[in-house]
C-alpha cells in the first residue's frame, strides 16, 4: 500500500516534470499529450488517472502560484486604502511600495517557471487573459484610490482612460522584468528606482491639480 502510494506520487511527478518542459517549449496550443506521457515514461492512461487534461496539467503547474500572487497584491491594496487619510501617507506610501515590489519580484522568481508559463505560453488555456486580469483589477483598485484622494484631499478627477493607462505600466514593470531579466537579485536592483520613478510620477500627477 504504501510503495504503491509512492509509485503514484512519483508518477505525477514525472508527469509535471514533463509537461512543465513541454509547455515551456511548445506552449499550450502546440504541447502534446504524448509526448509528455512519452517523456514521462508513463502511459497516456496514467495521465488520465490524475488529470482531465491538457488544461487541468497546465493548471496544475500554474494554478496556486497565480492565486498567491493576487492574494499578495490585493492586500497591498487593502492596505494602501487604509493609509489613505493619515497625515503620513505619502511616506508610507513609498516604503509600502518598495515593500510590496520586492515582495512582488521574490515571489515571481521563486515560481519562475510557472509565470514564464502564465505570461508566455498560456494561449489557447483559460489563463491566457491573466495579464489582462491583473491589470483589470489593478485598475478598479486606482480608480477607488483617487477617488478616495479626491475626497480627503481635494484633488481633482482622474480620467479613466489615464487610470487605465497607469495600471497597464504597472503590470507592464513586472512582466518586463520577468520576461527579460533571468535572476531576481538583478531584478531586485532594478524595482528600486523604477519604484521611485513610478511613485514620483504618481505623486506629481495629483501635485499638478
Amino acid at each position: 500500500m504504501v510503495k504503491a502510494v509512492k509509485d503514484e506520487k512519483e508518477t505525477k511527478r514525472r508527469l509535471l516534470e514533463s509537461a512543465k518542459k513541454e509547455f515551456l517549449e511548445k506552449g499550450y496550443l502546440q504541447a502534446s499529450l504524448r509526448s509528455i506521457c512519452k517523456n514521462a515514461g508513463v502511459t497516456t492512461g496514467a495521465l488520465y488517472f490524475f488529470f482531465e487534461g491538457k488544461e487541468a496539467l497546465f493548471a496544475e503547474l500554474v494554478e496556486e502560484p497565480l492565486q498567491i500572487l493576487k492574494k499578495i497584491m490585493l492586500q497591498h491594496y487593502e492596505d494602501e486604502m487604509q493609509q489613505i487619510t493619515t497625515a503620513e501617507q505619502q511616506k508610507e506610501d513609498h516604503m509600502d511600495d518598495a515593500e510590496a515590489s520586492r515582495q512582488i519580484i521574490h515571489y515571481l522568481y521563486r515560481y519562475y517557471d510557472a509565470f514564464q508559463l502564465l505570461v508566455n505560453k498560456s494561449l489557447g488555456s483559460r489563463f491566457e487573459h491573466t495579464v489582462d486580469e491583473f491589470v483589470e483589477f489593478t485598475q478598479k483598485h486606482y480608480a477607488h484610490y483617487t477617488k478616495l484622494l479626491q475626497k480627503h484631499k481635494s484633488y481633482e478627477p482622474v480620467s479613466e482612460y489615464l487610470i487605465h493607462w497607469i495600471a497597464h505600466m504597472q503590470v507592464d514593470v513586472f512582466i518586463h522584468l520577468l520576461t527579460h531579466v533571468s535572476s531576481e537579485e538583478e531584478a531586485q536592483q532594478y524595482i528600486r528606482p523604477i519604484v521611485t520613478y513610478l511613485r514620483g510620477g504618481w505623486d506629481a500627477l495629483f501635485t499638478e491639480h
